[in-house]
């Protein structure tokens, strides 16, 4: 099928790097493995992340115009209408003004990835962008769910039988390829980080609001290890607005810290490889790619038991899940960094999850047999 993408918060090709424009390339490739052929419906941005009325009716103005482009351009090329409209991330500061309008228009089906509904969002600044993200749900023919939170608003709100499951996943095979030992060897050598420790990582933005909040999280839980604790490093992967306040929390750590700065995604896989866990507190996340990575690299995870990050691990056999206090963190933290065998067990136990589950081509597979029933002769 001829399949239009959307991603209003953020399209595909954007310039600044997040986990947002890396699951709609994800999506895209996917979309394109299972076979069909992918282009962009509309690559205009839908967002507002203040909450002014005025912001969003000029959006909304500039989205009623994008639409009538459109649909004008598809009368005069008839032979590049689309025949599937396919949304990634609809929610109250960036919703889908564009997709439902053409898909009526075109009389073609509409799929949303991602949406999310937010009933306390229903009054304050983004009350009226709530509505439109509202309508952009009920009218999909196909809502497609990362996350059993996301599944359980949407059914709220839509009903179930539009609902469909697709587990987030990755391109898991640069993580999968990539080899510890010389990954290890050429990253102590590159910013001069001894060896021998136990390396704990944390790959993430600095921005403040959450991403701070679980950068503070995690630094109040290393100070609760006792000294008699095995030896560690923590190698920070990440840059951002945020960065001096998150090198004070850290800074009574010393050496013990490596700010790696901000990492291009090829070298991500040696990265995870080279590190022995995964700890990251993950406040207020919607489910984080980074654990799926940190998984197909074989490292264990600890984290937040918080909104979907449950719905990427395997408790227990890849990934301890902790309270949201610094103290949980640390108590579960603890003996990890002394149990060697067990890191191993989890990490070995986390790849084949993830090579299993969460690769690539199961993704393809899935959105196939979502799309199949509304392929036309």
């Amino acid at each position: 099928m001829r399949i239009a993408f959307h991603a209003p918060m953020k399209p595909p090709d954007h310039p600044v790097p997040s986990g947002d424009r890396r699951v709609g390339r994800l999506l895209w490739q996917a979309l394109e493995r299972a076979g069909h052929q992918v282009a962009y419906g509309s690559e205009m941005r839908i967002y507002d992340g203040e909450g002014e009325d005025w912001h969003q009716r000029m959006i909304e103005d500039a989205a009623a115009q994008e639409t009538r482009t459109l649909l004008a351009a598809y009368r005069r090329h008839p032979e590049g209408v689309p025949q599937l409209w396919f949304t990634y991330h609809n929610y109250y500061k960036a919703p889908d003004l564009i997709g439902p309008a053409i898909a009526r228009a075109l009389h073609i089906p509409y799929f949303l990835a991602e949406s999310s509904h937010a009933p306390k969002r229903a009054g304050g600044p983004w009350a009226r962008w709530h509505g439109k993200a509202a309508e952009a749900t009920l009218a999909a023919d196909r809502l497609i769910c990362f996350t059993r939170l996301d599944r359980t608003m949407l059914a709220r709100l839509a009903g179930e039988e539009k609902l469909a499951d697709l587990p987030a996943f990755i391109d898991a095979a640069p993580f999968l390829a990539a080899r510890r030992e010389s990954s290890r060897r050429a990253l102590a050598a590159r910013h001069g980080i001894d060896a021998g420790p136990v390396w704990l990582l944390s790959v993430a933005m600095m921005r403040s609001r959450d991403k701070l909040d679980s950068y503070r999280r995690l630094a109040a839980a290393l100070a609760l290890l006792a000294e008699a604790s095995p030896d560690w490093r923590l190698l920070v992967a990440g840059d951002g607005p945020a960065r001096k306040e998150v090198e004070e929390a850290f800074r009574p750590f010393g050496a013990r810290i490596a700010f790696l700065g901000a990492q291009e995604e090829a070298a991500l896989p040696a990265l995870y490889a080279a590190a022995d866990l995964y700890v990251w507190p993950a406040v207020n996340e919607a489910f984080g790619m980074a654990f799926l990575e940190a998984q197909a690299g074989g490292l264990p995870v600890i984290a937040g038991r918080v909104r979907g990050v449950p719905d990427v691990v395997r408790e227990g056999e890849t990934a301890l899940l902790v309270g949201e206090t610094p103290e949980a963190f640390a108590a579960a933290l603890s003996p990890l960094l002394g149990d060697a065998p067990r890191r191993r067990r989890m990490g070995e136990a986390a790849r084949h999850f993830i090579a299993a589950e969460r690769d690539l081509p199961a993704a393809a597979r899935r959105l196939g047999e979502l799309i199949a029933p509304y392929e036309r002769p």
